[in-house]
């Protein structure tokens, strides 16, 4: 149990009506979960409004409120508290309760459209390599050191944050990677954590059915180093048009990386083959088994956060050379008939043609590129059309057909991508509604030497349609369909 004002020190508080220096068991903002002496922060989300449920939440044993507007009639006995904005409280709230986990560790965060669960799982495999405990908080995975936790969200909610944050202490963790997406900025999820660093990746088309302008998408990124302590550090990527403009307004030091520009820390590609690339950084070379441009700049922003984190240059080089791609990310598979198959989380107009530029750049020309590629349903529609484009024209043929469709039909949803295709690239492309027989018909149309690309969901293991989730694996399903044809 823990005083309610206690786990309020910082809140910006309105209004308060009733004693803050009663005991609380813990903190709710889903009134399905409270139980007694609980406080109930009501959020104002995307789909509901929690104000609706502070009534139930009382009825369960709440004994304070807080939201953003105080209710016409208050219960006796109930201390309410009102404040201006409710996801920035319970951020606080969470970190207060737990005991200000963060500030007990070295924490990174890790931002931009492409690149945040690359950038962080490495990172988190590079100081488990050193010697090091090690948190990570990622769209695939929740490590605290060895023990793996599954996440639903890029950003997970305060509490889950906290929490998890709160048992890395316990368990002696001194570092954690921490990927940070612009919903989680918008809804204030990582308000009240004290980063030692913060990385920014790069910025393209993606979330704007969220954040409406590609503007506020950008300024909601730049939000995490607007907020970093001036011990901080803060690493931009300088090739990103947008990379000096996440820099503008932090306190923190600034540290820049590039490939092409000139910058605190670069990288020059030596050399790109399937197994992997040959790097140069600070004059050492480096062979690296993740593949393909978009890579190097991982790889380089992962060296310069170990060095920025105080790691040895020549030990941190050493490192890079040990590291497993990540589950999904250009994951591929070569058959018995020399087809490859890769499995890429590319969904977003960009990170699709990073991929298959990387692919175009490797092969010798006498090959085909199949892509299998879909569109997220009750998502940013506007990038349907260059998705489909893109996929037709950089692709000898491409397969459109569903990702998670989620509430909308799949065949609006391909139908969207099949208008951003040119005429010449009409005759390369086929629309498969059901995603297995479309992986199917691409390892069908395959030949020897020739390249599949399974784009759109990566690591996930399911397929949403419907509210409801079926086993769904484009890796498993694409390695089980090649080796059958092998027979």
């Amino acid at each position: 149990m823990k005083l309610l004002k206690d786990i309020l020190y910082g809140v910006g508080l309105t209004a308060v009506s009733g004693t803050t220096g009663i005991e609380i068991n813990a903190i709710c903002f889903d009134s399905r979960e409270v139980v007694k002496n609980d406080v109930f922060v009501a959020i104002k989300g995307t789909l509901t409004d929690g104000h609706k449920y502070i009534d139930t939440a009382i009825t369960r044993g709440a004994t304070a409120i807080v939201c953003e507007e105080l209710p016409g009639k208050m219960a006796d006995n109930i201390t309410y508290i009102e404040v201006k904005e409710g996801q920035a409280a319970l951020a606080i709230m969470a970190s207060n309760y737990y005991e200000n986990p963060s500030k007990n560790l070295k924490l990174v965060g890790v931002t931009g459209t492409n690149g945040k669960t690359t950038v962080t799982s490495l990172l988190y495999q590079l100081f488990k390599k050193a010697g090091y405990k090690v948190g990570l908080l990622s769209t695939i995975k929740i490590m605290v050191d060895d023990r793996e936790y599954t996440t639903s969200h890029t950003t997970p909610d305060a509490l889950t944050i906290n929490k998890f944050l709160k048992l890395m202490n316990d368990e002696g963790v001194e570092f954690c990677f921490m990927e940070v997406s612009s919903h989680g900025i918008a809804q204030k999820r990582a308000d009240g954590l004290i980063f030692e660093g913060a990385i920014f990746t790069n910025l393209s088309h993606d979330h704007l059915d969220y954040h409406k302008t590609f503007a506020e998408y950008r300024d909601t990124k730049k939000e995490l180093f607007d907020n970093l302590p001036k011990n901080a550090f803060a690493l931009s990527n300088l090739d990103d048009k947008n990379g000096l403009v996440m820099l503008q307004n932090t306190k923190g030091r600034k540290f820049t990386y590039a490939l092409k520009t000139y910058a605190d820390y670069r990288a020059q590609v030596l050399e790109n083959q399937f197994n992997g690339q040959l790097l140069k950084i600070d004059d050492n070379e480096l062979w690296t088994k993740l593949i393909g441009r978009f890579n190097a700049y991982n790889i380089l922003a992962i060296y310069a956060t170990a060095d920025l984190l105080g790691l040895e240059k020549l030990e941190i080089l050493r490192l890079l050379s040990e590291l497993e791609n990540v589950d999904g990310r250009f994951q591929y598979y070569i058959s018995k008939e020399r087809i490859t198959a890769i499995v890429d989380y590319a969904h977003t107009p960009d990170a699709l043609k990073n991929v298959l530029d990387t692919i175009n750049a490797l092969r010798t020309g006498n090959e085909n590129v199949i892509t299998v590629v879909g569109c997220g349903g009750d998502r940013d529609k506007s990038k349907r059309p260059v998705m489909g484009h893109i996929a037709s024209d950089m692709s000898n043929k491409a397969i459109f057909t569903s990702d998670n469709p989620r509430t909308e039909p799949p065949n609006t949803i391909i139908e969207e991508m099949e208008a951003g295709v040119e005429p010449q690239n009409f005759n390369k492309i086929l629309s498969i509604e059901n995603r297995e027989q479309a992986i199917k018909t691409a390892c069908q149309l395959a030949i020897a030497n020739d390249i599949i690309l399974v784009a759109g969901k990566g690591h996930e293991t399911y397929q949403e349609t419907n509210g409801k989730r079926i086993d769904f694996d484009d890796f498993k399903m694409v390695k089980e369909v090649l080796t059958s044809l092998n027979k």
